[in-house]
């Protein structure tokens, strides 16, 4: 890619008439200066101010039982399968997942809406006129569990400490926050620099936790613990065995139960998560009724192995739920951090080597669809050619992207089924060579001898069917591939290194990207941020110029175009080789729940939805 000098960055700043004339447009010309209930990124709220609960709630169901589950195995790099520490705020250690239900935020979403956020800790937010302020009005019932106020002074400290050492995916929102300060006891605020995505407030109030000044005043913050942090949410951490569980234990008097962006959610007294370091072991506990749920991510397993007799007597129940309507990324990441994988040429010849019509015929049963974007799933997924719209973005800095941006956007090779498509693997080898390696026997080396090695890295042994006739490919053209087991704790400190060669990654993107959520997975500064999820090591300077642009769109059709174009030039790089992919949720529990149907479009944290059904329980044996 082309070297940016100042005067092509100036070029892409002003990339289109449109919004370089317009005037910062911010939550969708929202009212300033007066008191709000909530913020949207683009339309109206859904929620008028004196809303009692969101739709997808329940506050007549019951509260109790225990929801025991396993974080899954093998969905990439989704959940750590241990844990040695409980401070999830820090990049050190493995932290369980859900450590976000013992803390508040100022703001929360709503899970039928995309761009949109709620008072929690904050009963109201103010805009300023020029929209890089906002103040923030606290609630006085707010605390902690020791029954402490959470103050104005407890946001500021966590936000500052955040931005200063905190856990890269939190620590990279706040890149563009110039300032936090307590007005007083119950109100703050936030004062951005002006560079910031006018949604930038929406991932900021509704993602930092706010965790008690005086509690870390005798504590270090970026000690790896297994003491629980002093919390505010709905929950706190209960019984655990370090490694193996570890329980959340409802908070009877939760200070927010009756707010109405808290009521009728939270219903079980205990969630309940057991680890285990191999799908099988997990499955087998499934069966016995030891964990209560499970999202399948294996279509071999989904098909051939729910037959057990729980789910012939109907105690187990099997269906599908269809997935969220947000951008979806599956894909494999190939480390540009070395030297080998720096070649766009060499990444799509590795691409070359997976054949899914084949693998799709006889290890996926046909359940899943190839992947093609970076934002599947979503409007965010470039298709055919440029629209009008992805063209006046990109005709400015024509000199700056590959030509081949402006025709088909770039889809994954398809395959004549037979597990070996001869003419995929030769245009492979084609590719090879013009990158500069030479075939010596059954090896590529490059010029100084050095073989082409490429070590897949996997956490469970389920992906081992998956990816060796993938393996075998890569062999079969010259490349020196390796599948690499190790152990979760392992895996998650080579990812965290960026200490791989390539790994499969699973995720689910905000349904309104903003700059500060993309900035962690693409631009050059999470490349080198230990912890951030920028895997492949990406560094390009156009694609962080495409980042900040994201920032300037003031209408979703123009957010559309900007990250359509950013989709295109990402799938042309093959920084990410994208995969496979499916469109439901493929869930199986034992029929012991209630819960309200349909499913809100933007989530499904069951733990946080569903409730223990006490006839259903009894029903079935399990009381």
């Amino acid at each position: 890619m082309t070297r940016l000098n100042r005067r092509d960055l100036l070029k892409i700043s002003s990339a289109t008439v449109l919004t370089a004339m317009a005037p910062r447009l911010a939550l969708a010309e929202v009212a300033t200066e007066v008191p709000l209930h909530g913020l949207s990124a683009f339309g109206e709220l859904k929620y008028p101010k004196d809303f009692k609960n969101f739709d997808y709630a329940s506050p007549d169901a019951p509260k109790g039982g225990t929801f025991a589950f396993s974080p899954p195995t093998w969905l990439f790099n989704q959940s750590p399968q241990t844990f040695n520490t409980l401070n999830t705020f820090s990049a050190k250690g493995d932290a369980p997942p859900r450590m976000e239900l013992c803390f508040s935020t100022l703001m929360t979403g709503a899970l039928d809406e995309p761009d949109s956020i709620y008072g929690l800790v904050a009963e109201t937010v103010t805009v300023s006129a020029d929209r890089n302020s906002f103040v923030f009005k606290l609630r006085p019932e707010a605390r902690f569990h020791d029954g402490s106020p959470l103050t104005a002074h407890d946001v500021v400290f966590s936000y500052q400490t955040i931005k200063d050492k905190g856990n890269p995916e939190l620590l990279l929102l706040l890149t563009e926050m110039k300032e936090i300060v307590a007005e007083d006891e119950h109100s703050l605020r936030i004062t951005f620099t002006g560079k910031h995505s006018d949604r930038a407030i929406l991932d900021v109030a509704g993602s930092i936790p706010i965790f008690s000044k005086a509690w870390y005043a005798t504590r270090d913050f970026d000690a790896s613990t297994l003491e629980a942090p002093l919390g505010s949410g709905a929950y706190r951490v209960g019984k655990m065995a370090p490694g193996q569980s570890i329980e959340f234990e409802r908070v009877e008097d939760y200070w927010a139960k009756d707010l109405p962006v808290q009521r009728g959610l939270n219903h079980f007294d205990r969630i309940k998560i057991e680890f285990f370091r191999d799908r099988q072991p997990e499955f087998e506990a499934f069966k016995k009724g030891d964990i209560f749920l499970r999202m399948e991510a294996t279509a071999k397993t989904w098909v051939t192995e729910y037959n057990f007799p729980a789910i012939e007597q109907k105690r187990v129940i099997k269906r599908e739920f269809p997935d969220e309507k947000r951008p979806q990324l599956q894909a494999w990441a190939v480390n540009q951090r070395r030297e080998h994988f720096r070649d766009p040429r060499v990444r799509e010849a590795i691409a070359l080597c997976f054949d899914f019509q084949w693998t799709q015929k006889n290890l996926f049963y046909g359940m899943y669809e190839q992947s093609q974007s970076l934002f599947e799933e979503s409007d965010f997924r470039a298709t055919g050619k440029p629209s009008p719209e992805e063209l006046a973005l990109m005709e400015p800095i024509r000199d700056l992207l590959p030509e081949s941006i402006f025709g088909e956007a770039v889809v994954q090779a398809t395959s004549d089924g037979s597990g070996r498509d001869r003419k995929n693997l030769r245009r492979a080898v084609e590719l090879l060579t013009e990158a500069g390696f030479k075939r010596d026997g059954n090896r590529f080396l490059d010029t100084g001898g050095k073989s082409l090695d490429l070590e897949i890295l996997i956490q469970a042994e389920v992906f081992t069917r998956v990816y060796s006739p993938f393996v075998n490919n890569l062999q079969a053209i010259g490349i020196n591939a390796s599948l690499r087991l190790v152990d979760p704790a392992q895996y998650q400190l080579r990812l965290q290194d960026f200490d791989f060669d390539m790994i499969g990654i699973a995720f689910s993107l905000n349904a309104t990207p903003t700059k500060e959520s993309l900035q962690s997975m693409f631009s050059s500064r999470a490349a080198t941020l230990p912890g951030s999820t920028n895997f492949p090591g990406i560094a390009d300077p156009v694609i962080d110029a495409l980042i900040e642009k994201v920032s300037e769109a003031h209408s979703r059709t123009q957010l559309i175009a900007i990250i359509r174009v950013l989709d295109r030039l990402l799938r042309i790089r093959r920084d990410w080789i994208p995969n496979w992919y499916s469109a439901n949720h493929l869930v199986a529990f034992w029929d012991m729940f209630g819960f309200k149907e349909p499913k809100p479009d933007y989530g499904f944290p069951v733990e946080t939805l569903w409730w223990f059904d006490e006839a259903k329980a009894k029903a079935i044996g399990k009381i």
